[in-house]
């Protein structure tokens, strides 16, 4: 029977646990079931999380409460069936009962089917994954193509665990090591224990630590006056801070004070992890072991990506439901969105059949603006260039061309998002030039009319910078029909 990591010399009633001090996602691990677990961070900077992306604008798929489409709400314009149908995915998505189903949007270039899955995405919240994958992404020299989408299809899947911890926190107001005879003989001492006593507000407690907790409270770098808390089940020690009754001690310290914790030092608060299947699969597939130096340098050495076992994902899978059966756990099947799907080969839609089929299976958005082609890997000829099997089992939502008071609309928002001032008259011709080129090189005239009309010592974008600009490039139609022109010139 291995030996407590904490003794408490005291007694103390168990209390709740502030939400401030809560341990974080990325350091947990689930322990009952022998595996572990590891939370990717996926942390942005303040400077990543603002930079401006082509679909910044969009916030929600905007909709009434009833479920129809407002005209504009929500960063969408138009598009108003689509939305309807994407707002029932959403419900159906939040309400666990679309797992395992697919969708396609096809329509034609520029139609919005990408912004549709940002706006699901953003409706559904950051706790349930959404994952992108282009299609042309999946081949690679050194994995196979299955299993690209079997990693993107595990990602798209997360699991709520709920533990309950036993901590003590508080105060560090004495601690000292215990020290006894070496039993293999010598002057050397050997540490048998860590003495600490914590102080809350409302008590004190001595703690007898097992000697393996003295490393961690080394590289806490944990001296009196420190607030920390230490899991009684694991040993982690983990400093939150300096008590703020020692911010007096100097004028000038790069310490950050926290309050003393209020309660007993003894308390049991709950941990929720939110971890993905392949957060699971590669944590256990890459066993932290082997120090030395061979160890380190092979991690350096092999940067090739290796691929995870099938034995492997049945048994987390096995562990994942014994989670879920104990109430432990809860599934959160999340959106796989694959963009031009048309690019993908007749073993990969056989295989995402399988996929589909299988019990631990997220929701697939398809997107594709092509019409019928010929299937990649084959000699038939399909509609949006996928196989009719597949195309069984898949929601179709088809997605129009905008109009051009619709793309005056789109225009708006953008120019608003990307702080362009316009005029009137500059906001209707690039509606004219993004109905009869398209609404992609009229967004991206935005940033070299605004660079232009600034120049000039404007603060609001004219007519006539739109016109200068639209005359300095040249937009996909355009470019076609001057290769048709000179194509006695131009090299084919």
């Amino acid at each position: 029977m291995e030996q407590p990591l904490v003794e408490s010399a005291g007694s103390a009633a168990p209390t709740g646990v502030p939400a401030s001090n809560a341990t974080s996602p990325a350091e947990g691990r689930a322990h009952s079931a022998g595996i572990r677990v590891q939370a990717g961070s996926g942390g942005l900077s303040l400077q990543q999380q603002q930079r401006l992306a082509a679909h910044s604008h969009i916030k929600s798929l905007g909709l009434h409460a009833d479920g129809t489409a407002m005209k504009t709400g929500g960063g969408m314009v138009g598009q108003e069936k689509a939305r309807e149908a994407a707002g029932l995915v959403v419900d159906l998505i939040k309400a666990k009962k679309l797992a395992g189903q697919a969708l396609l949007f096809a329509g034609p270039v520029g139609s919005g089917k990408t912004a549709l899955a940002m706006a699901i995405a953003a409706s559904l919240g950051p706790e349930v994954p959404f994952v992108p994958l282009s299609s042309s992404s999946v081949y690679s020299s050194e994995v196979k193509k299955t299993e690209v989408l079997l990693e993107a299809c595990r990602k798209a899947i997360a699991l709520r665990i709920r533990e309950v911890k036993e901590v003590y926190e508080g105060e560090v107001v004495e601690v000292a090591a215990e020290e006894t005879e070496n039993p293999h003989g010598g002057f050397a001492k050997c540490l048998s224990a860590v003495i600490m006593t914590l102080k809350t507000v409302r008590g004190m407690k001595t703690l007898r630590l097992a000697p393996q907790i003295h490393d961690a409270i080394q590289k806490e770098k944990v001296k009196v006056g420190d607030v920390i808390y230490i899991e009684a089940n694991t040993g982690a020690v983990k400093r939150v801070g300096r008590s703020d009754a020692h911010s007096t001690e100097f004028d000038l310290e790069v310490e950050e004070y926290v309050p003393v914790p209020k309660g007993e030092v003894h308390k049991r608060k709950e941990v929720v992890q939110v971890v993905t299947l392949h957060d699971l699969d590669v944590a256990n597939a890459k066993p932290q072991g082997g120090t030395d130096i061979i160890s380190v340098m092979g991690q350096f050495l092999k940067p090739r990506k290796t691929e995870i076992t099938e034995k492997l994902r049945s048994e987390i899978n096995k562990t994942v439901n014994k989670y879920i059966d104990q109430g432990i756990a809860e599934l959160l099947p999340g959106v796989l969105f694959m963009d031009e799907v048309h690019m993908l080969d007749i073993e990969c839609f056989t295989f995402l059949n399988r996929i589909l089929e299988s019990p631990l299976s997220p929701i697939i958005i398809f997107a594709t603006n092509r019409g019928v082609c010929t299937v990649r890997g084959t000699d038939s000829i399909e509609p949006h260039g996928m196989p009719v099997d597949l195309l069984d089992r898949l929601l179709i939502v088809k997605t129009a061309p905008y109009t051009i008071s619709e793309v005056v609309q789109v225009l708006k928002i953008r120019s608003q998002a990307e702080n362009v001032r316009l005029s009137t008259e500059a906001l209707e011709l690039l509606g004219e030039v993004g109905s009869h080129t398209s609404l992609r090189y009229a967004l991206q005239l935005l940033e070299p009319a605004r660079i232009l009309a600034e120049v000039e010592g404007h603060e609001i974008v004219e007519r006539k910078h739109i016109e200068d600009v639209d005359a300095l490039f040249l937009d996909c139609k355009s470019s076609a029909q001057r290769c048709a022109e000179m194509r006695d010139v131009l090299v084919s």
